[in-house]
């Protein structure tokens, strides 16, 4: 008789995010159906517990949004990963609803995205840096997702280990990217350059993001 294999720990807390993302779907039906992978969150220059990604992926013929939960972020307590399920989930209803809720590559959280996150069961607070971006909690969403967060906690027996890079051999790039305004005038700037700090446009006053 064959022995009965045990589930694979990765594919089960993916199966406990993706219940997770359902439940909010159901509380919230403008947010669209998703990808949902986990990946480094440490590979880049800014740590991330996830990210929102619209339209990365195909799915019979029809555009998908990535949403990624960072794999070195899974040593957190379930509820601060339910919490950064829901603020990719409050970026995906920015985007169904056309909202720009960011600026500065994404990076800088405009009190659009606090209004929505608060809608979505968040409470945020804000810094220099990030704005709006730092989330929690509340204890009346962590009930009325009591049973998914659960699950989640049962699957959630693995975390990876942070990217270690050398900062000494690390390099600038210099190629230049193209970068949109709101009103759709085009430039082209070093991607270090956009990073620093917004670049804004004299013509709408928003800020220049990659194209």
């Amino acid at each position: 008789m064959t022995a009965r294999r045990p589930p694979d720990a990765a594919s089960t807390v993916l199966r406990a995010l993706e219940d997770l993302w359902h439940t909010i779907r159901d509380r919230h039906p403008e947010i669209p159906e998703v990808v949902l992978i986990l990946a480094s969150g440490t590979d880049g220059k800014h740590a991330r517990w996830g990210h929102h990604a619209p339209a990365r992926w195909r799915v019979h013929d029809t555009d998908r949004t990535e949403i990624m939960i960072s794999g070195e972020g899974l040593r957190r307590p379930p509820r601060e990963v339910l919490g950064t399920l829901l603020h990719e989930a409050t970026h995906a209803l920015a985007a169904a609803r056309g909202v720009q809720d960011t600026s500065r590559q994404g990076r800088y959280h405009n009190t659009r995205f606090r209004d929505l996150g608060t809608e979505m069961g968040i409470q945020t607070t804000k810094t220099d840096k990030f704005g709006w971006s730092t989330t929690t909690v509340p204890d009346a969403t962590a009930t009325v997702y009591a049973r998914p967060l659960k699950a989640l906690e049962k699957a959630m027996v693995l975390w990876r280990r942070d990217e270690i890079t050398n900062a000494a051999t690390s390099r600038k790039s210099s190629n230049l990217i193209a970068a949109i305004c709101p009103c759709e005038r085009t430039i082209r700037i070093a991607a270090s350059s956009l990073d620093q700090a917004p670049v804004t446009c004299g013509a709408c006053g928003g800020d220049f993001e990659p194209k």
